[in-house]
């Protein structure tokens, strides 16, 4: 009998932000907003399914859309009660995602301006397709 494999390849096309700041969603998004010039919107909460037999896991998500250039960012949230989004990266506490292409000097000024922020301890890019857990930041 011939077997038939079915090979996934997941699209990683998108700029991964870490940022440990020991704030609530909500404050943090909103200090990006003001210093930044953001303006971050609470959006349904991103859910991801670790196991099928149980339900998802919540973690809340924010958005930003840039008509020009069609850049969308994201802020999800990578802990909640039950456990983490990226379980390999449980000192981050969020994940900014831009998808959409963004030259050096733009994402240069955004972790520049996150590291700037006094609540904000580190803010660093990092590689997506390092992570074992790549697939939960597929949004």
């Amino acid at each position: 009998m011939n077997k038939t494999y079915l090979k996934l390849s997941l699209d990683l096309d998108f700029v991964l932000i870490a940022i440990t700041a020991s704030l609530k969603d909500y404050v943090l998004c909103h200090k990006i907003n003001t210093l930044l010039n953001f303006d971050f919107e609470k959006i349904d909460d991103h859910e991801v399914y670790f196991n099928i037999d149980e339900e998802p896991l919540s973690f809340s998500k924010y958005y930003y859309f840039v008509e020009q250039g069609e850049i969308e960012y994201y802020v999800v949230n990578n802990r909640n009660a039950e456990g983490f989004l990226i379980p390999e990266m449980n000192k981050v506490d969020f994940f900014m995602v831009i998808h959409q292409y963004i030259d050096k000097e733009d994402l240069n000024y955004i972790i520049g301006g996150l590291n700037k922020m006094p609540d904000i301890q580190v803010a660093a890019q990092i590689d997506p397709a390092k992570l074992r857990s790549k697939e939960n930041l597929i949004m």
